[in-house]
């Protein structure tokens, strides 16, 4: 299995976020989230299931990634959804998880932009806090969540 080759400064400047699509379980969505935590093939028909039940959440549960213009390839993920509460007047909180970028194009700062797209758009949605769900971050494997500029 060939590798996807590495992006240079410029190809990483191309590389932009976007909501998942149908057509992403091809370019390879389900295998870049094996590299976050165990998640087996599975059928066109499941895929299109659990994807039509996450769209029908609308801005409510946003599962969003970034796509290799060279190799078409999805390079990294993440997801957030809001949860509604009592708290504050009705108020609204952000929970952004499952961010994973291919181990190939790592430390190009593609979780960080991930991250911040999903921040914003909860913040957008008017969430009073965000918060990044991270287990890796306890076993020492996620410098993205180590950095105290991640407040949100």
């Amino acid at each position: 299995m060939a590798t996807n080759p590495q992006p240079n400064q410029e190809q990483e400047s191309q590389f932009s976020i976007r909501r998942l699509e149908p057509a992403d379980k091809s370019k390879g969505f389900i295998d870049l989230l094996s590299q976050l935590s165990s998640c087996p093939q599975i059928s066109d028909a499941r895929f299109d299931l659990r994807f039509n039940e996450v769209a029908s959440l609308g801005d409510d549960h946003v599962i969003c990634v970034a796509e290799d213009p060279v190799s078409n390839r999805i390079i990294a993920t993440g997801s957030v959804f809001i949860e509604k509460k009592f708290l504050r007047g009705c108020s609204k909180v952000g929970h952004i998880e499952d961010i994973v970028v291919d181990k190939e194009v790592r430390g190009k700062k593609l979780g960080q932009k991930m991250i911040r797209y999903l921040s914003d758009h909860a913040k957008g949605l008017g969430c009073y806090k965000v918060i990044l769900d991270c287990e890796l971050y306890s076993r020492g494997l996620n410098p993205i969540a180590k950095e105290p500029k991640f407040k949100s």
